[in-house]
């Protein structure tokens, strides 16, 4: 698929084709669509990030009064917008995913698994819920959940992360089982501007097609180095869901977190997930005291294992 950055296209005689402007379609955008649409078994629309696609699903969904059933211990992000989205009358209350959502709500927000918590709804649950179910499936990716397949009636990603695959492109998603729902989606996105570009989304393309690779490679290795921390006298918890390349653990405390994730050599001090990069952070730093003080999340990389394992079992020591 070649790169199109056009906003305009003629009109073909008088009248506009498929592509007028980009606000409302653009080729890259639209493949980039088609292609994750069939991966996640539904209608995909992309946005500039993955909060954008949260923003604009709820807004899109939602009216003032209304309130989301949101996951415990999901990405703090999530959190943080809707209470931004309180001011427009907007109400989140949070619930344990692992059980059956509360009652009396008009969206039901799941995170698969949870970040930096890692624990996995009860999707049947859910999906028995009267209110539509959203699934943010950003770290188990299709590879290893295509929620719609469970009931859900929506499934979103940062597309940032593992989807594109390379810590350079920014942009996010939501995949709709219901067309009719997605047709609707796009007009509110037309109307507000909360469009993708094609440069993030041609290189979504580019990190498709090697998603399961990546995806099942650093699955296997998180395996590997969660085991060998459980072991390791300095850590005290190790959370993996037993998929995905995102591991959590905790050491003594805040300065032994630092300590660790400064001394790496191998895995870098940044934030994110999802890359072929590896990565580590305290996340108190952003989260407050919501997680442990020494919470580490590892965002596991394509090196190899052992030398993964060499680099971070030193820094723990």
């Amino acid at each position: 698929m070649s790169l199109d950055r056009a906003t305009i296209w003629p009109y073909e005689d008088g009248e506009p084709g498929e592509y007028y402007y980009s606000r409302y379609a653009s080729p890259t955008v639209v493949e980039a669509e088609r292609a994750l649409g069939e991966l996640d078994g539904g209608h995909a629309l992309l946005y500039p990030s993955g909060s954008g696609a949260t923003t604009a699903l709820v807004l899109g969904l939602l009216k003032p009064g209304d309130t989301i059933a949101l996951a415990e211990g999901c990405y703090f992000g999530t959190g943080v917008a809707f209470e931004a989205l309180g001011r427009w009358g907007l109400r989140h209350v949070e619930f344990d995913q692992t059980k059956t959502p509360p009652e009396g709500v008009q969206l039901v927000w799941l995170e698969a698994p949870s970040n930096p918590f890692l624990t996995m709804p009860d999707l049947e649950a859910a999906a028995a819920h009267p209110a539509p179910v959203v699934v943010d499936s950003t770290a188990a990716t299709p590879i290893h959940l295509r929620p719609l397949e469970h009931g859900a009636d929506f499934a979103l990603h940062s597309a940032t992360k593992y989807l594109a695959g390379h810590d350079d492109a920014l942009l996010g998603a939501v995949v709709c089982r219901d067309r009719d729902a997605a047709d609707a989606l796009r007009r509110f996105r037309t109307v507000t501007g909360i469009v993708a570009a094609p440069d993030p989304a041609w290189l979504l393309l580019r990190g498709l097609k090697t998603l399961e690779l990546r995806v099942r490679r650093q699955t296997e290795t998180a395996g590997i180095l969660a085991e060998r921390l459980r072991g390791h006298p300095a850590v005290e918890t190790v959370r993996w869901p037993g998929i995905g390349g995102l591991i959590s653990f905790d050491v003594a405390d805040a300065d032994a977190a630092r300590r660790a994730e400064t001394a790496t050599r191998v895995i870098v001090n940044a934030t994110s997930l999802g890359g072929v990069t590896s990565v580590m952070e305290t996340r108190a730093r952003w989260e407050g005291d919501r997680v442990p003080a020494g919470l580490l999340r590892l965002s596991v990389g394509l090196e190899d294992p052992e030398t993964l394992w060499r680099d971070l079992s030193g820094a723990l020591e």
